[in-house]
């Protein structure tokens, strides 16, 4: 089975297979990802977590598959392209925070994968690399968009250019992502994560992940407006009377 989906109750586990080609992306990851986008809907689930069965997070697609796509026309690679920029826009619009934990690393879409999470964990002994140039290749998913809004030029520069490696450790020391992990204790720290946000105000949170991602295409003025309307509903909510009181009375919310 190259993926599948493990539903513990308040989260969702993404677990991509296909280990034998390092998580190169497949149709049924595409699948679980869009499936648990969709059940991420549920009021109980708070949290879902991206990662791998194998020892690679996900390696980027699979070049057989686009050594075929010679085949087809321009126009029918653009809608398999296509294909992978919706599944990282469902992922964008999840309702709740999605998580990745990497181990080995995510090369090529696999990183473009990463990015288009909300939160990244990685073994410190985990590399990111931008693989196109080597392929000949040219990157898509957003990546240079990701990238270009994380890290520095020159690196950005370096790693579309050359197909350097970046450790997570460099990575963490950038902020471009949020812990480093002991190697094989990526998904410990990622679960860790969710823990967390299952004790949070589930409705907050979604807006928070929503304010947050518009604010890289928005002006100042653009999004003092989308903040002001997120506060002015989030005011009027059963999450502020529950965490404003548990403040006031100093004791732990309790979040439907």
């Amino acid at each position: 089975m190259s993926a599948r989906i493990e539903d513990l109750g308040d989260r969702l586990i993404i677990w991509n297979g296909n280990a034998e080609k390092r998580g190169a992306l497949s149709p049924e990851l595409y699948d679980c990802i869009n499936a648990a986008m969709e059940q991420a809907q549920d009021p109980r689930i708070r949290a879902v977590i991206l990662t791998s069965e194998g020892s690679f997070f996900c390696a980027g697609g699979d070049l057989n598959v686009l050594i075929e796509r010679r085949r087809i026309t321009e126009p029918e690679r653009r809608v398999k392209v296509d294909e992978l920029h919706d599944l990282l826009r469902g992922i964008r619009a999840c309702p709740v925070p999605v998580i990745a934990a990497v181990e080995g690393g995510a090369a090529g879409a696999g990183l473009s994968l990463a990015l288009a999470c909300d939160l990244i964990v990685a073994a410190k002994d985990a590399k990111f690399t931008a693989a196109y140039v080597k392929a000949g290749l040219v990157p898509d998913g957003g990546l240079t968009s990701a990238m270009s809004r994380l890290l520095p030029r020159p690196m950005v520069m370096e790693m579309c250019l050359m197909g350097r490696p970046v450790m997570a450790t460099r990575f963490a020391e950038l902020g471009a992502i949020n812990r480093v992990a002991g190697s094989g204790k990526a998904m410990e720290e990622a679960m860790a994560l969710a823990d967390h946000l299952a004790t949070g105000p589930r409705e907050a949170q979604g807006v928070i992940r929503g304010l947050v991602s518009q604010a890289y295409e928005t002006s100042e003025a653009e999004q003092l407006d989308a903040e002001r309307n997120a506060m002015a509903s989030a005011a009027g909510k059963d999450e502020a009377a529950e965490g404003i009181a548990a403040f006031l009375e100093k004791r732990p919310a309790s979040y439907k």
